[in-house]
């Protein structure tokens, strides 16, 4: 975010009028940093060594760099070098978005320690100074090119910034400390840091008390008494006030409830039950999808939560309904009876304008419906199918071959979507899938062999894809025997033989199924005896 907020200043600079702006809107908003050359944008740092300093040109160069680090372009090491040594030059001006831009294009520039010396003292006094504007990049790029040697040096200073008055100060540290906490050197120190990270968790900065929670559970998360001990005294009503901590203590207490196999999570379990109760929706999504996930958990347990998610399924959010009809869908799969009284809600969502929300609304809809709701079911799939891109149709196509399995009386209304489906439009995975639904019926359920196999066959009167028209007859000459009346068959496959073209006869040639071969010829003997 950081970085695309410096892209988006820098971007300004190309508008020097109205005209250039005017310009840049016709053009869509192009990326006016593509097509840029390393070796170009290496040679504009010598912009940093012009006096007096173009300090408008020297954040496009620096932007520029950025972007290109940003976009995978690798900088060799003598190359690297040279652009570093370049921009600790511009530590002279006193602008405060350069020195920012400065901070980060030195976090993104591959730095040997050696060299890094060069910039640790100007940035430590960045990092000191009474400029809050740029005094948290600068920890973050201190942190970044800092090694443990030189981390001895500043860690008074990161204490200090731990507990600082100025919350993007705070946070800056606690992340950047978070970093250093991941490599084996640093780690130890970090640890000696605690009473600093406990006072940062006391703020009153949401933020500033997420990151606190986050560094303190990632020193003490090889300690299981230490991380019980916390999560007991933060657990409590009023431990923490910012909702994106009480979130990270959900994660928390769901981890330590999956590695405890004793029969003691009731406290815990009972904390995520009153987040259901607080007044952040995130918090309220975040413990009821933790409810829902947890292992050994029966209908009546994650009853509460489901309750939650009805109500946010009518919400005016599209990204409340999408999290909750998502989070249902899951569910149903393993407790289908919980989620059926939702599903007059569920139904309101098949028409939503979002159309990934009515897909996990139908697909749901199909893992509770009873037998009675199946004509329904497939009539409102039937009305929005057209609106849906292919993969959430293959989506589509997939649960109603589990409610196939389901109810294998109610196959013919089934089968009759699935071929009115074939015949739309649509790529060949879409078709594919289709295909292989109604094969996986056929071969479950012996009453809808004849009804499939006419289904198939129609398909194949006028399909597209050559390789599902040879899995089709393969599959006609494999079960089309042990039907009633084989006889009904030939004509499609004559009609294979004689109409179609060239492309298809190559597509035949290349499968090489003698199998086919044999399973034709056997239901052609078939035939005479009827």
């Amino acid at each position: 975010n950081e970085y695309k907020s410096y892209l988006r200043t820098t971007m300004a600079f190309f508008m020097d009028n109205q005209y250039e702006e005017d310009k840049y809107k016709r053009r869509g908003g192009i990326n006016p940093f593509l097509n840029l050359e390393k070796t170009s944008v290496l040679q504009e740092t010598r912009t940093f060594n012009e006096t007096p300093l173009n300090v408008r040109k020297c954040i496009h160069v620096l932007a520029k760099i950025v972007y290109l680090i940003n976009q995978g372009e690798q900088l060799g090491t003598s190359e690297a070098r040279e652009a570093f040594f370049a921009t600790t030059r511009l530590f002279q001006s006193k602008d405060v978005t350069l020195r920012r831009m400065l901070h980060l294009c030195i976090k993104e520039l591959p730095t040997a320690p050696d060299d890094a010396i060069i910039a640790t003292s100007s940035l430590t006094k960045d990092m000191t100074g009474k400029e809050d504007g740029y005094r948290a990049t600068a920890i973050r790029s201190l942190c970044k090119i800092t090694d443990i040697a030189m981390l001895t040096a500043i860690e008074r200073y990161l204490k200090q910034a731990l507990v600082d008055r100025n919350p993007a100060v705070s946070s800056a540290a606690l992340v950047s400390t978070l970093q250093l906490g991941k490599e084996n050197g640093p780690a130890e120190m970090v640890k000696r840091w605690t009473n600093e990270i406990q006072e940062a968790l006391n703020s009153d900065n949401v933020m500033v008390q997420y990151h606190a929670l986050g560094l303190l559970y990632s020193v003490k998360k090889h300690d299981r008494l230490a991380v019980s001990k916390l999560l007991s005294k933060y657990t409590k009503s009023g431990g923490v006030r910012s909702p994106y901590a009480t979130c990270f203590l959900i994660r928390i207490a769901c981890k330590v409830i999956e590695e405890n196999e004793q029969d003691n999570n009731a406290p815990l379990i009972g904390f995520l039950e009153s987040c259901l109760r607080h007044k952040s929706e995130i918090v309220i999504y975040e413990a009821a999808r933790a409810l829902c996930n947890l292992p050994n958990m029966s209908g009546k347990d994650i009853a509460p939560a489901i309750s939650v998610l009805q109500l946010f399924l009518s919400s005016p959010k599209p990204t409340l309904r999408f999290a909750a009809v998502k989070t249902m869908n899951k569910v149903a799969t393993n407790h289908p009876a919980t989620v059926t009284m939702c599903n007059l809600d569920l139904e309101h969502l098949i028409s939503d304008a979002n159309r990934s929300i009515a897909t996990l609304a139908i697909t749901t809809l199909l893992k509770t419906g009873n037998e009675g709701s199946i004509e329904r079911l497939m009539k409102q799939i039937q009305s929005f199918m057209s609106e849906i891109p292919d993969e959430f149709k293959i989506v589509v196509v997939r649960a109603i071959q589990g409610l196939c399995f389901k109810f294998p009386k109610k196959h013919a209304v089934m089968m009759s979507l699935l071929s009115t489906m074939l015949r739309d439009e649509g790529g060949y995975q879409y078709k594919e899938a289709i295909v292989n639904t109604i094969i996986a019926v056929i071969e479950a359920n012996p009453n809808s062999q004849e009804t499939g196999l006419y289904h198939l066959c129609d398909f194949i009167e006028d399909c597209e894809h050559g390789v599902l028209a040879t899995k089709i007859l393969h599959l006609i000459g494999r079960e089309g025997p042990k039907t009633p009346k084989p006889s009904k068959f030939i004509r499609y496959i004559y009609n294979r033989v004689i109409l179609e073209n060239a492309t298809y006869t190559d597509v035949m040639k290349e499968q090489k199924d003698r199998r086919s071969c044999a399973h034709l010829c056997c239901l052609l003997r078939s035939t005479r005896k009827c």
